[in-house]
């Protein structure tokens, strides 16, 4: 079981004037794939709390998975994926690449998701669209191919990743 983390980025959200809908779905979909939510948290659209957040859950709290549901689109406000690129140490491209693949399948708007993903020490980190919908078909398309990447990064030496 790995442990995992769910952040909301929204100004709204923070300031209690919308309720976040994606992100207590998403924790459900963690829990209902045998992953320990051990961090919820809703941070503004400010890149220095952002990335103090995915630092301390990577750094601190150890978390092997966190996600993100916000702040990926193309408002002004639209900064995850920049806040999330300044403290990932390792990127990993085919993740959303993979989700915007399965997005497209779904809507041609899915090609304006400017989600990121990367690896800080040993959690895993990945942005969401911050719409309840859309953040369910996104980690549901990654989903299994993401349980096998924390396999590999918390294994001792080479993983197995045998044809």
């Amino acid at each position: 079981m790995f442990t995992a983390a769910v952040i909301t980025v929204s100004d709204k959200g923070y300031a209690g004037e919308r309720e976040d809908t994606s992100g207590p779905n998403l924790v459900q979909i963690l829990k209902d794939r045998d992953y320990e939510v051990v961090h919820t948290e809703i941070v503004p659209d400010d890149p220095e709390m952002i990335k103090a957040v995915l630092k301390k859950c990577a750094d601190e709290r150890k978390i092997a998975l966190v996600l993100t549901t916000g702040g990926t689109g193309f408002s002004p406000r639209d900064i995850t994926p920049e806040a999330t690129m300044e403290v990932v140490e390792r990127p990993t491209p085919g993740i959303p690449e993979a989700m915007r693949a399965a997005s497209m399948q779904i809507t041609p708007k899915g090609c304006l998701s400017r989600s990121a993903a990367g690896i800080r020490g040993r959690s895993l980190i990945i942005n969401l669209p911050g719409s309840k919908k859309a953040s369910q078909e996104n980690i549901l398309a990654v989903i299994d191919a993401v349980e096998h990447g924390l396999e590999m990064l918390y294994s001792e030496g080479s993983a197995n990743c045998g044809g």
